[in-house]
This record gives C-alpha cells, sequence and structure tokens, in this order.
C-alpha cells in the first residue's frame, strides 16, 4: 500500500516537472537565442558562447543610416502604460465602489449596460475613437495614448464584484462617523481590495504594454513611439536577424516578469478569491 501511494507521488512529481518544462522552456529559449552569437541562433540549441550582440545591435538602433531611439521608446511604453494604467484603476475603483455600494436610480442598468459591452470585441471602437482623438487634436500627442484607455470594462466588473463581498454594515458605520464616499474609498475600500488590486493590475499593465495597434494608428512621430510600435517597424525589413529579435521579445517581458515576482504573494491571493 505504502508503494502504490510512494508511486503516485513519484509520478505527480514528474507530471509536475514536464508541464513546469513546457511552460518555461519557450522563455529559456528565447533567452538563449538573444544571447547566442548569430550564426548560431536557431541551429544549436546550446550556444556554444554568450555574447550581448544582439542588444548592441537593439540599442543602436539597427542597421539604419539614422539610429532609432529605441531608449525613448521604452520611456514612452513605460510612461503611456503607467499612466493608463493608473487611471484604469482609478476609474475602475470609483464606478465599482458605486455599483456596489451606493444606491442610486438606473444602477441595475449601468451594470448591464457594462456587461453587455464587454461581449463587444475592442476593434469596433477603433475608428470611433480615432475620429474623437482627431477632433480634439491629440493625434500625434501622449493624450491619444492614454486618454482612450483610462477606462477598462473588465476591471470595474472585478471591483464591483469585489466590493459586493464587504459588509454593508462597515460602509454604513463609516458613514455614521462622518466619512464621505471618498474617504471610505480610501480608507476602507482601497486597503481591503489590496490582493484583488494586484491582480488587476497585473492584467492591465500587461494589456496596456504589449497594445500595438492603437498606438501605430494615433502616433507617427518617431520620439513618441512606444516599443512594441518602434520593433514592430525595425523588425519589418530586418526578419532575417532572428537574434535581436529574441532579445526585443525579452526585454518587452521583462517589466511583466519583474512585477509578477514583486507582487507573487498578492496575485496568489487575489487568485484565491476569483477562484471562490
Amino acid at each position: 500500500m505504502a508503494g502504490s501511494k510512494t508511486w503516485k507521488v513519484g509520478l505527480l512529481y514528474v507530471l509536475a516537472f514536464a508541464v513546469l518544462f513546457v511552460m518555461v522552456f519557450p522563455y529559456w529559449y528565447m533567452v538563449l537565442g538573444s544571447l547566442a552569437p548569430w550564426n548560431e541562433v536557431d541551429r544549436k540549441l546550446i550556444p556554444s558562447s554568450l555574447t550581448l550582440r544582439s542588444y548592441e545591435w537593439l540599442f543602436q538602433g539597427g542597421e539604419d543610416v539614422v539610429p532609432r531611439p529605441w531608449l525613448r521608446a521604452f520611456f514612452n511604453s513605460l510612461l503611456v502604460t503607467s499612466a493608463s494604467t493608473l487611471l484604469m484603476l482609478v476609474t475602475a475603483v470609483m464606478v465599482g465602489y458605486a455599483l456596489s455600494k451606493v444606491k442610486f436610480k438606473g444602477r441595475q442598468w449601468v451594470n448591464n449596460a457594462i456587461l453587455f459591452q464587454m461581449f463587444y470585441p475592442s476593434i469596433i471602437l477603433l475608428i470611433p475613437l480615432f475620429l474623437i482623438v482627431r477632433y480634439f487634436g491629440w493625434y500625434n500627442t501622449y493624450w491619444a495614448m492614454i486618454v482612450p484607455k483610462a477606462v477598462n470594462l473588465w476591471a470595474i466588473f472585478m471591483y464591483t464584484n469585489f466590493f459586493r463581498s464587504i459588509p454593508d454594515e462597515l460602509i454604513e458605520a463609516a458613514k455614521m462617523d462622518g466619512a464621505g464616499h471618498f474617504t471610505i474609498i480610501r480608507r476602507i475600500v482601497w486597503p481591503m481590495s489590496r490582493s484583488i488590486t494586484t491582480i488587476i493590475f497585473l492584467f492591465l499593465f500587461m494589456e496596456r504594454w504589449v497594445e500595438l495597434l492603437w498606438d501605430m494608428l494615433v502616433v507617427n512621430n518617431e520620439k513618441m513611439l512606444t516599443l512594441n510600435v518602434l520593433l514592430a517597424q525595425m523588425f519589418g525589413p530586418y526578419g532575417g536577424y532572428p537574434g535581436p529579435m529574441y532579445a526585443a521579445s525579452v526585454l518587452l517581458t521583462l517589466p511583466i516578469l519583474i512585477l509578477f515576482l514583486l507582487f507573487s504573494k498578492n496575485f496568489k491571493e487575489g487568485m484565491q478569491f476569483i477562484l471562490k
């Protein structure tokens, strides 16, 4: 009996390591490809030596006569993604609190409208949003990349459901002490939603970080290009440079990996709430 149990546990460990290997292998292969000599990329699984030539190629702007502003593009992506994510979090918290804890006429209608809108693919709104951006004169500005991305319906939906789990008695007690809605959000609701906020923040940041189509539509000034747009332009004519492409992929995923490692504990707690 004990031998059978040990065999089953051993099999589970083997399966777990197999799944882990399948998940980690693409990233491991990508990192090795970015550090491999160019004549060994996609030819050897483990390169004979390591080099930073692919990263140097990126930072020098490729082989154009005029070097591309790669570092500025990275800063643009960081600025646009951080600002957009912050606005999405703020609007989601405000709307989620109102839909879950504030009684007003038409609340259920607004909630249903948000759910209904979530089923529409975002590409349907590209042309109307672009026309609005042109109307306000935001074309080729940071506003064009930030403001239209300031609201995320999925984040609102998540916060609304989480805030409903907070006892109404706690909110009423705070109101009796003279606290307004903004004070309640800042001192009670926001601190209690730390775990779910981590989940929402990571997903929103990741979604905005990899945005490509919208940034290509609203900006064509080279000094304002985001990282994804610049890399798409660089690797159009340079598709025969797999080493730099792997290096770019590593740098694109690095911020997400760092954020996940920093907030892994809160991420686990938030996932436990979602899976309940």
